[in-house]
């Protein structure tokens, strides 16, 4: 039998120096850790800098593009936070304890600062420029844009986008998620995924699905000129009518039907969280089923309600796609992101262009304020 005697483990009295087994706060400086690091930081971004430049200048296929741009990318990151946190724990400890925090902040803000607030500042100073960014016009673009009658019916085009499609969105939403959790669970889940299948197409997929509902070709295969014309009504040229504003319509009906899946998932979560004592108490006090759900539901599910509205809100401030591969702003349906598009790639007139951006950038950032301003409320009153 061994008489040895194995060290034990003794827990270190309180305000006493930290044991054996935590991290020491006297570890000093590991040359060769933080070496290695620094190493393989260079290495990561040099690779990752070459990668992205081998996309560009050579000509390859594209399945290879993305392969590439997939490991570099990816890759790149994952290898790149590796080598950061070997380089910080070759630090002292109480370096590494200071500093480890900035250093895994600081990639996503240089990223940020690079691709977002970067391109911000540039574009609010090239919209006081003429249209190759050479010289100072001051205010001119934007009185140029605003003075502009079609600009204005740009604008009124917009401002219709954002009276109807997020109402009507977040009211389609929430009565598909009330009419689908009274269903068994097997059909409420196939509802709500059929649903929902939308919001897995791109805006362009589903406006080119879309070009053949209203589609009054020369073959005439449209499905809503089928539809009507299962009445007696003769082919219409639907999104060339000179209605007022139905093209328009015609087009918020794409958007409308890309995000009613959206809503309906969030608003379902919503009304399933609220309590059914609830309920019950309101159903004893004798309401209605919808005195129940208009006074008790959707008060509940009130912040939800609106975090769908101002979503829906903002990506149709923003809207261009849909309205780009159906109709190209003709037979007034322009809207601002489409007109931003064809002044810096049509026309390339930089100055209105960056102009335009500005006025939409304002027009969002109310919104954006309003958003945060509800949230911290919310948590407040938690």
């Amino acid at each position: 039998m061994s008489t040895a005697l194995e060290p034990t483990a003794t827990r270190p009295e309180k305000g006493g120096p930290p044991s054996s087994s935590g991290p020491s706060t006297r570890r000093g400086l590991n040359a060769k850790k933080l070496g290695l690091g620094l190493l393989g930081i260079g290495v990561t971004l040099y690779l990752m800098i070459t990668a992205f430049q081998a996309i560009v200048i050579f000509d390859m296929p594209r399945l290879l593009m993305m392969v590439i741009a997939v490991a570099a990318g990816v890759g790149g990151a994952m290898a790149l936070f590796y080598f950061l946190n070997m380089a910080v724990e070759g630090l002292p400890a109480r370096t590494e304890i200071a500093l480890k925090p900035y250093v895994f902040i600081l990639p996503a803000v240089f990223f940020i600062g690079l691709f977002l607030v970067y391109p911000t500042v540039q574009t609010f100073i090239y919209s006081f420029a003429n249209e190759d960014s050479t010289a100072w016009v001051g205010f001119q673009n934007y009185t140029d844009i605003l003075g502009d009658s079609d600009f204005r019916e740009t604008i009124f085009n917009n401002i219709l986008w954002i009276a109807i499609v997020p109402a009507v969105t977040v009211a389609i939403g929430l009565l598909v998620a009330v009419l689908a959790d009274k269903l068994s669970p097997t059909w409420e889940k196939t509802s709500k995924s059929i649903i929902f299948l939308p919001m897995a197409i791109s805006f362009v997929g589903a406006a080119t699905i879309w070009r053949f509902v209203y589609d009054a070709g020369n073959n005439n295969i449209g499905l809503q000129n089928a539809v009507v014309g299962l009445v007696g009504i003769d082919p219409v040229r639907w999104l060339q009518t000179e209605t007022f504003n139905l093209n328009d319509m015609l087009l918020m009906v794409i958007l409308v039907w890309l995000q009613v899946g959206f809503s309906m998932v969030l608003l379902s979560a919503a009304i399933k969280s609220v309590p059914e004592e609830t309920l019950e108490a309101a159903r004893i006090d004798g309401a209605s089923e919808l005195q129940a759900f208009f006074r008790v539901v959707v008060p509940q599910i009130r912040g939800t309600l609106i975090s769908v509205f101002i979503t829906v809100l903002i990506l149709v401030m923003k809207v261009f796609d849909v309205v780009y591969v159906m109709t190209n702003g003709e037979f007034g349906t322009n809207v601002i992101g489409l007109e931003f598009f064809k002044q810096i790639f049509q026309f390339s007139n930089n100055g209105i262009a960056s102009a335009i951006v500005v006025l939409l950038m304002l027009a969002i950032i109310p919104v954006l304020i309003y958003q945060v301003r509800y949230f911290k409320e919310e948590e407040a009153t938690r």
